[in-house]
C-alpha cells in the first residue's frame, strides 16, 4: 500500500494515508476497533473497490492494471459469513476448482479437518447442504470454506474475523485448519481475538483509519502503546 486513501460515498474516511509492505510468504495481522479500517484494506486488494487516492501494488503491479480474473485467481478468501450454495458439498468444493477430483476434495477437506465429519454423512460428499449451508453448524461452514481455498490453492489469503462467531470447541477445529491454509501463502489476517494471531511476522495496529504502529507481539508489547492496551484489555 502506498499513501493509500479511501472514502465510501459522501461518509467519513474509512483510510488516510496508509502505507504498509508485506513480504511474500509472510502473515500480516491487522488490529484495531470496529470500524478503524481493517476490513476496508483487506477489501481494495482484490479489487473489491478502488481507491480515492495512492497505490494497492500486488508484486510490484497496481492492481487497477491487471485484470479481475488474473488478480482474483491467485487471492482465497474467508470471512465471518461463509457463503454456501444450496448443492452438495462436492459441488460447494468444486466452486474454486470445477475440474477438481473426489481424491483432492478429499485432501483439501483433510487439511480442513473436515473429511471425518463429511464422511459421517449418509451421502457423504454429495449431502446437499441447503440455502447457505444453513444444515451445517458455524464450525463446520468455515471448515468447509476453508477446504474450498486449500482447493483453489491462491498464493494470497485473506482472513476477515474467520473465528469471531465461533465457541471454543469450533474455533480450536477451525485454528487447527488454518496452519496448513496459511504455510507458504501470503497472509492477511483480520481478527478481534489477538490470541490467534500473535504469531503474526507483522501485525499492524489501525485506528481511524491510519495504521499507528507496526511490528511484532514482542516488539510491540515493549513499545507499551495502542497495540498493548488491547492486549492487556483481552487478557
Amino acid at each position: 500500500f502506498e499513501d493509500v486513501a479511501f472514502t465510501y460515498g459522501n461518509e467519513r474516511t474509512a483510510l488516510e494515508n496508509v502505507t504498509f509492505t508485506v513480504q511474500p510468504g509472510q502473515v500480516a495481522a491487522f488490529v484495531g476497533p470496529s470500524g478503524a479500517g481493517k476490513t476496508t484494506i483487506t477489501q481494495l486488494v482484490p479489487r473489491f473497490y478502488h481507491p480515492q487516492s495512492g497505490r494497492v501494488l500486488v508484486d510490484g503491479h497496481d492492481v487497477r492494471t491487471l485484470t479481475l480474473e488474473s488478480l482474483r485467481r491467485d487471492i482465497g478468501i474467508v470471512t465471518q459469513e461463509t457463503y454456501l450454495f444450496h448443492d452438495t458439498i462436492a459441488n460447494n468444493l468444486r466452486y474454486a476448482r470445477p475440474e477438481a477430483t473426489i481424491d483432492e476434495l478429499r485432501a483439501a477437506a483433510r487439511a480442513a479437518n473436515i473429511d471425518d465429519f463429511i464422511g459421517s454423512l449418509p451421502d457423504g460428499y454429495e449431502t446437499v447442504v441447503g440455502e447457505r449451508g444453513h444444515k451445517l453448524s458455524g464450525g463446520e461452514r468455515q471448515r468447509l470454506a476453508i477446504a474450498r481455498v486449500l482447493l483453489k490453492d491462491p498464493r494470497i489469503l485473506i482472513l476477515d474475523e474467520a473465528t469471531s462467531s465461533l465457541d471454543s470447541h469450533s474455533e480450536a477445529a477451525i485454528q487447527a485448519a488454518l496452519g496448513p491454509l496459511m504455510q507458504g501463502r501470503t497472509s492477511l489476517v483480520i481478527a478481534h481475538r489477538l490470541s490467534t494471531i500473535l504469531s503474526a511476522d507483522v501485525i499492524f495496529v489501525v485506528e481511524r483509519g491510519r495504521i499507528v504502529e507496526s511490528g511484532t507481539h514482542p516488539v510491540l508489547l515493549a513499545r507499551n502503546g495502542a497495540y498493548a492496551r488491547l492486549y492487556h484489555r483481552q487478557f
